[in-house]
């Protein structure tokens, strides 16, 4: 197992090393490290010896370790002696004057057993809390040094958060129980056992390893169903294999990054899947972006290819000067202006590639509402990430999901990463349409349908005889994330669909903060859920204290697969090693967690606060709304006010609407001016670019 963490410091490397390879400053700012003291006569440098030992619940593991690399001021690595089977490696990088990207990476294999395979990936996301309070920890000793006043609260590291988990021992015996429930720890044939277990050694826990161990055990399993037809799991890694041949052939090299702007379907997954076997970092590219945003965010994350529709071809113009382009799909292959997936795939090596040195990141965009789409940087989740979600979402292995959110989009790629540990059988379709999305779910029987919240609501507007012209009984769940999800919406859908939706919170940086089953859903109408095991969720004040159940403060989560920073530099404001949303909300007192709003969207009115996803519910509650938006606009004499843009089914008057909120919300929470509107603006992934309402109020008012 694989752990790694990176921080941005505002140091130099020279700086930064001196503490990094000096046994005494080590001992200030390591998190959860019990002993690193000099074993050799050798303090530091090539040679050095130190007895190392790791907290890990309530036992400590390490052992001797010998420095076999020392390249000042870039890498320090050691080796085991004696002990546990470890490597690790300080890793230091100069990404602007006085800006260094520091690396904290340990390596160790636990000896023996599916139950201790089991505990060691769970005891991953320990680890990673360690190597992240240690490099926060870090940061903040070389502010001390500097006479900098640290930004966030980070003195604890994670002794707070990880005070609360449970022990390792016990989270695995949790984790074998939810493993076991999917189906992932059951009998298989030994050698197709072998041969799945030496994909996940080569490659780590990868899209490389997920489809060629899925290869390995059922190769003739239907790995994916789009608009061109099956591919088996076999089929894909040897077409992968080839692509990953050809794409070398072409110059893509490890640790280059490959821009992925595709529509739901086979050339997004083996473009993926090509750039893992290569250790290519895959940059996902929102589908809806502008010519100059894409050449914006390609040159900032700095794209070597691009692998893309040709719908987009002409959007490119700019991103896609001086680099490789590769057209995934076009309804006309031979139209293409550059070489298609399928022709690397027919040229290329069907045999296995040698894994890269270092796996490729993952680079997945903000959904940019208020502002340019920032890229969140993280390594490949493991067993843990599954885990959390597994123990709230009741998928198995083998079953098969019509992934209905875009694949680029934070939700669909969680669902294509949970569908590598499960051997899932994916159901693409380059677009979203409401009726098709049930005639698909009628015609391959899917068992899951992951979408965004808008699209529930697409679906129920279809006129009711569309909607029954579908059998969709073979659905167990359709778990909603990427915006707010409304009771009324929750159960407008179970009372049409059963009772199969569950809502995860949680955002690209932090990924999941809780999650919502049906029972909860219909118990505690509104809710965001509870948090999943593995995951600390806490409300905070401004001050940084936890505030009582049923006040309102801001949400902060540390689970195991938190970003590792925004790679343009930057990260979310981190308490205590956990991070936060950027959101407000309360736990009732089952602890269950209620969102109200964004942080900056809170509305001051007349020296009240308002948060507008409380009336935006109310009013979308309404027989005659659709659906609704509030921004606060600028008031002389409240300094702020409410307005509501709406969309209405039939003739609505804004008065009766008005009347509607002031039965249920206090005064000052009633928008003064309601504007119906034929359209909500929004994003791909169903999210209201409210920066767009205000625009057009500013322009309204000019």
């Amino acid at each position: 197992m694989q752990v790694e963490r990176k921080l941005t410091i505002n140091a130099s490397p020279e700086r930064v090393w001196s503490y990094v390879t000096e046994p005494a400053r080590l001992r200030t700012f390591l998190a959860g490290f019990t002993r690193w003291e000099v074993a050799s006569e050798r303090e530091s440098g090539l040679g050095a010896r130190y007895n190392i030992r790791l907290e890990l619940g309530s036992a400590e593991i390490g052992g001797l370790v010998e420095v076999v690399e020392f390249d000042a001021p870039r890498d320090m690595a050691w080796n085991n002696i004696s002990g546990l089977d470890q490597r690790g490696r300080w890793r230091l990088r100069e990404r602007e004057p006085g800006v260094t990207e520091v690396t904290f990476r340990l390596s160790y294999q636990a000896p023996g057993g599916i139950l201790a395979t089991v505990a060691d990936r769970v005891a991953a996301p320990i680890v990673g809390r360690r190597l992240s309070a240690s490099l926060h920890n870090l940061r903040r000793e070389l502010e001390k040094e500097s006479g900098v006043t640290p930004s966030n609260r980070e003195s604890g590291g994670l002794r707070h958060a990880l005070g609360q988990s449970v022990s390792a021992a016990g989270q695995a015996v949790e984790a074998a129980r939810v493993l076991g429930r999917a189906g992932l720890i059951a009998p298989m044939r030994p050698d197709r056992a072998a041969r799945a277990g030496r994909e996940l050694w080569r490659f780590g826990p990868t899209p490389a390893a997920g489809y060629g161990a899925a290869a390995a055990r059922t190769p003739d399993d239907t790995a994916i169903i789009d608009e061109l037809g099956r591919l088996s799991f076999a089929a894909v890694h040897r077409r992968t294999n080839a692509l990953a041949h050809s794409l070398a052939d072409a110059g893509v090299r490890e640790g280059d990054g490959v821009a992925i702007m595709c529509r739901d379907h086979r050339g997004f997954v083996e473009a993926t899947v090509a750039a893992s076997k290569l250790g290519a970092h895959a940059l996902y590219m929102n589908t809806a972006f502008a010519g100059p945003q894409l050449t914006e965010v390609v040159k900032r994350e700095q794209a070597a290819a691009i692998v893309y529709d040709q719908e987009f071809s002409e959007i490119l113009t700019g991103a896609g000067r001086r680099r490789k382009r590769f057209v995934a799909w076009s309804d006309d292959p031979s139209q293409a202006a550059d070489p298609t997936l399928e022709q690397l795939i027919e040229a290329g090596d069907e045999r296995d590639v040698v894994p890269p040195a270092e796996p490729g990141r993952t680079v997945i965009l903000t959904s940019g509402t208020t502002g340019t789409p920032k890229g969140a940087s993280r390594s490949s989740p493991g067993v843990g990430a599954a885990v959390a979600i597994l123990s709230r979402i009741p998928l198995r292995v083998r079953e098969r999901t019509l992934i209905a959110a875009p694949l680029f989009h934070s939700w669909g790629f969680a669902h294509f990463t949970l569908g590598l540990l499960l051997s899932t059988t994916l159901i693409l379709r380059r677009r979203f349409d409401p009726e098709a999305t049930l005639a698909a779910i009628d015609r391959h029987r899917a068992q899951h349908c992951p979408m965004v919240p808008v699209m529930l609501k697409r679906i129920l507007d279809l006129p009711e005889e569309v909607r029954r012209r579908h059998d969709t009984s073979s659905l167990r769940t359709v778990a909603v994330s990427g915006s707010a999800l409304s009771a009324d919406l929750a159960h407008r859908f179970m009372d049409e669909f059963g009772d199969v939706v569950y809502n995860l919170y949680g955002s690209t940086e932090v990924a999941w903060a809780s999650i919502a089953t049906p029972h909860e859903l219909r118990a505690a109408p509104g809710t965001a859920g509870s948090p999943p095991i593995g995951t600390i969720l806490k409300i905070l004040d401004d001050n940084g204290g936890e505030v009582p159940s049923g006040r309102t403060g801001r949400i902060f989560v540390a689970n195991s697969a938190q970003f590792e920073g925004y790679t343009g530099g930057g990260s979310k404001e981190m308490v205590d090693g956990m991070m936060s949303t950027g959101d407000v909300g309360h736990l009732d007192d089952a602890g269950r967690l209620f969102v109200e709003g964004r942080d900056d969207d809170m509305i001051v009115s007349g020296g009240e606060n308002v948060f507008p996803q409380e009336v935006e519910e109310l009013l979308e509650a309404h027989d005659d709304v659709v659906e609704a938006a509030v921004i606060g606009v600028e008031d002389e004499e409240w300094g702020q006010r409410l307005k509501a843009f709406v969309v209405t089914r039939d003739s609505a008057s804004v008065d009766d609407l008005k009347a509607y909120v002031k039965e249920s919300l206090a005064r000052y929470k009633v928008p003064r001016d309601i504007e119906p509107i034929g359209e909500l603006p929004r994003n791909q992934t169903g999210k209201v670019l409210k920066r767009e309402l205000r625009e057009r109020e500013g322009e309204t008012q000019e």
